[in-house]
């Protein structure tokens, strides 16, 4: 039954993407499981242990996220480990926040691109519904925060029918009291973080 309700979501997202509308989900009841798949920014580097976004997320939402992120991982990477996940814990929704180190090891935009529709294929594949975190644009040489989100993710948005969540990682690093450092969320901006994405979730109906 939920894969039929996943793929009627599918196609409701399609036809609003289509008209110019953003794509919707289905909505979570309390005590869901949603997967939280992302590099160390979702693990929650910068802050103490409990103060990464996927907890504060939980704690908002009633839901049980499981916190996926792994220090150092890539979106090319993460495609080997994405299926064993979904097997173990059988998501309702998969909120993918990857990228940034493909950006640091400056790989190219598009093969980074490809890589995280595969994981969202996968995702649906497996009778999920995803969600993109948009990440911003990285320096390697200098560490320093771009001019916002790489656009990679809002085209992949369109191109797949997914909510995007936007304008939410790349604020809270352009703000030094937010940030551990160049690239990590302090304890305070991870909360913020959590509270961005509630937001995007609840308009795109997940709640």
């Amino acid at each position: 039954m939920r894969h039929v309700i996943v793929i009627l979501a599918l196609l409701a997202t399609a036809w609003l993407t289509a008209c110019g509308q953003e794509p919707q989900l289905t909505p979570l009841p309390p005590g869901a499981t949603v997967l939280a798949f992302g590099d160390s920014v979702t693990f929650g580097t910068g802050a103490a242990p409990g103060e990464d976004w996927p907890r504060a997320l939980a704690l908002k939402t009633g839901w049980e996220v499981i916190n996926a992120g792994v220090p150092g991982d890539t979106a090319e990477a993460g495609k080997s480990r994405l299926q064993a996940l979904l097997d173990q814990h059988q998501p309702a929704l998969v909120i993918i926040e990857i990228g940034g180190n493909d950006f640091l090891r400056r790989r190219p935009e598009r093969a980074v691109k490809e890589d995280l529709r595969h994981l969202l294929r996968t995702v649906r594949q497996n009778g999920a519904q995803a969600v993109l975190v948009a990440v911003p644009e990285l320096s390697l040489l200098n560490l320093v925060i771009g001019k916002g989100d790489a656009p990679l993710y809002q085209e992949l948005s369109e191109e797949e029918a997914v909510p995007v969540i936007d304008q939410v990682f790349s604020e809270i690093l352009s703000q030094p009291e937010l940030r551990a450092d160049q690239i990590h969320p302090n304890a305070e901006g991870y909360r913020r973080m959590a509270s961005g994405i509630y937001d995007h979730l609840k308009q795109a109906g997940a709640l």
